[in-house]
């Protein structure tokens, strides 16, 4: 026996070896390397390593992104030329969106789902594991969709990437869920740095949007994860400031009541901005087309709009930065504007009508089938708001109207309004601008935004869907652990059946042999009749002749069913009301499934919570 056990022994460890040599020459060198430092590091020590990796990949693949949207923006517009540049606004826009879908089609298998609402389901709903196509689907659709016109922005489509490369790296060193969430959060936040060289507006972008919901002792991988996204595209672009504006002017405490004004109207434009976005994506939906008519609709519709008012071509950063710099007539001068005479008038209505038709454009680009965010087209808008405003201060006849502040200001409250990330939109504008000095305007309009926006709906419209279907996290974090519960997970299938028209002592025949002490009464089709306890049967157990009583007769109907497809916080909250610890489940047929316990539901729900709470 000894010589048998040995025997296998040593073939175990031959076994062992010949795998593990199998696996190296399977892995790629620098996983090797990777592998030997996470078991010669701590926890900490491997995590921070990790950050800066993540952080540096993540920054190269929004480098990319930028780099390729810029040279599809320098082809079309240096090297294609239109006799008529009406043509420029009718073929482009109209092509990105066609061409996105197309690529997602053919090469995506049609999957589409694209945003933040995307990251925030890979968290709640698949273990922060996130597919390894997106580490390069979303920066080649959205170059297509930008890049040729599409009114959205890259920045969204950075932070899903940079999040795949996160929960991509934590899968290769088979890294826990916690340690997963966190580094796929890093990589949003290098990519959100490497958007705007803003590494704390990363930071904030994870902590109020990403990680919302989820509890983190760790922040340092995020911080040296935005550090190096911001330093990899600053070093390989050697851009300016995003909104370097020089005629800035420093803050005035009197020019208080501006910035007061300016945040009721970002909070209200970013109100409207929503509700078109929502009535525009319902509207595809009714409509009921096929992916390739959608986009052809949505292209047709956007190259439309750009044909209008060409500002509402692509990003439209060089807009924004035109206005301050005076230069709106040119800007005119290229849309249907250029028939009538440049008067105050006319840019007002202009720039009224860039605000007012950027809210459709967007979703035009988004629900038609192109692929980007929200980031830049509230930025636009907000910056233009922010410049209307102002000049309708001076036609008023004030003196003294800080303009470009008003730009910035308006950009940060309309981005905190249409995401929900005051914090976010402050630090992204006082970076990317050098307005350090403006953090008493920029909060005043965010956090006024920030608060009528939360008045109209606690949670983000763009994600108000996900959050009521519980496939999301929010604030709450009793209810985000009990969403990752679901009712067919939970169920005792085994339960004891028996037919409404059988004798007593059939049953107590079952009761003899069985462990339940609940019984479901279902008919020749599977539907419920109704349920018995033990507690039920003891007035009756030992009558001298049980073979005369009926089940229908002692049955009794359910306090309240449970549906297959229900929620685990509508169950919670049957259990509570009727004070019942066993009730049945049942399809929407009406066919009976079986039992779910309070036990079975409050066992899972602690060990939950170890998970998440380790």
């Amino acid at each position: 026996m000894k010589q048998n056990y040995l025997r296998k022994y040593h073939s175990f460890l031959r076994f062992k070896r010949d795998f593990t040599r199998y696996s190296i020459r399977k892995a790629k060198s620098y996983e090797v390397i990777l592998h030997w430092l996470k078991s010669r590091m701590n926890r900490t020590q491997f995590l921070i390593l990790s950050g800066i990796l993540v952080g540096i990949t993540s920054g190269l693949a929004g480098v990319a992104l930028k780099l390729l949207v810029h040279h599809i923006h320098y082809f079309i517009t240096h090297k294609i030329h239109f006799e008529y540049q009406v043509l420029f606004y009718i073929v482009f826009p109209f092509l990105g969106i066609v061409l996105t879908t197309a690529i997602v089609i053919t090469f995506f298998k049609g999957q589409s789902r694209k945003g933040i609402g995307a990251i925030l389901y890979e968290i709640a709903q698949n273990s922060s594991i996130v597919s390894p196509v997106k580490m390069y689907s979303q920066v080649i659709q959205s170059a297509v969709t930008v890049g040729l016109g599409g009114s959205a922005g890259l920045e969204s489509p950075i932070a899903v990437t940079g999040s795949a490369i996160g929960s991509n790296f934590a899968q290769t060193y088979k890294l826990n869920y916690k340690e997963r969430t966190l580094l796929l959060a890093a990589g949003a936040t290098a990519g959100i740095a490497s958007a705007f060289n803003a590494p704390i507006a990363g930071i904030m972008f994870a902590f109020e949007i990403l990680l919302t919901g989820v509890v983190f002792t760790d922040f340092i991988p995020l911080v040296v994860a935005a550090v190096c996204g911001s330093l990899v595209s600053k070093v390989i672009l050697q851009e300016d400031a995003l909104f370097r504006f020089h005629a800035r002017e420093p803050f005035n405490y009197l020019n208080t009541l501006y910035y007061l004004v300016l945040g009721l109207l970002t909070a209200f434009y970013a109100r409207y901005f929503l509700v078109i976005s929502q009535k525009i994506e319902r509207w595809f939906e009714w409509m009921k087309l096929s992916k390739m008519r959608r986009a052809m609709v949505g292209g047709v519709l956007l190259s439309i709009l750009c044909v209008l008012l060409p500002p509402l071509f692509g990003e439209g950063y060089d807009a924004v930065k035109a206005f301050t710099n005076g230069q709106v007539s040119a800007i005119l001068h290229n849309s249907f504007f250029r028939y009538f005479e440049v008067k105050e008038w006319t840019v007002i209505v202009f720039l009224a009508l860039i605000c007012i038709l950027k809210a459709f454009a967007t979703p035009f680009t988004l629900f038609g089938g192109g692929n980007g965010g929200n980031f830049a087209p509230s930025l636009f808008a907000g910056g233009t708001l922010g410049y209307l405003f102002a000049l309708l201060c001076k036609l008023a006849g004030f003196e003294n109207v800080p303009e470009t502040n008003l730009v910035l200001a308006g950009m940060a409250g309309v981005m905190s309004g249409v995401l929900y990330a005051p914090l976010t939109a402050i630090f992204l504008i006082a970076e990317s601008s050098f307005g350090y000095d403006l953090f008493i305007p920029l909060m005043i309009v965010s956090v006024i935004s920030y608060l009528i926006a939360k008045r109209f709906s606690p949670v983000s419209p763009d994600l108000k869907k996900l959050a009521d279907e519980g496939k999301i996290f929010t604030k709450e974090h009793d209810k985000n652990l009990l969403s990752l519960l679901h009712i067919p997970d939970l169920i005792d299938r085994q339960a004891q059946r028996i037919p409404p028209d059988a004798t007593l002592n059939k049953l107590l025949e079952i009761i003899k042999t069985g462990n339940k002490n609940i019984f479901a009464v279902v008919d020749e089709k599977e539907k419920l009749s109704g349920v018995l306890t033990l507690d039920d049967l003891r007035p009756v157990m030992f009558v001298p002749d049980p073979d005369q009583i009926r089940i229908a007769s002692l049955m009794k109907a359910p306090p309240v069913l449970i549906y297959l497809d229900d929620d685990m916080l509508q169950t919670i909250q049957a259990f509570d009301k009727t004070g019942a610890w066993q009730l049945p489940v049942i399809d929407r047929d009406e066919r009976f499934i079986g039992f779910i316990s309070k036990s079975t539901i409050l066992s899972s729900y602690r060990k939950l919570m170890q998970t998440y709470s380790e």
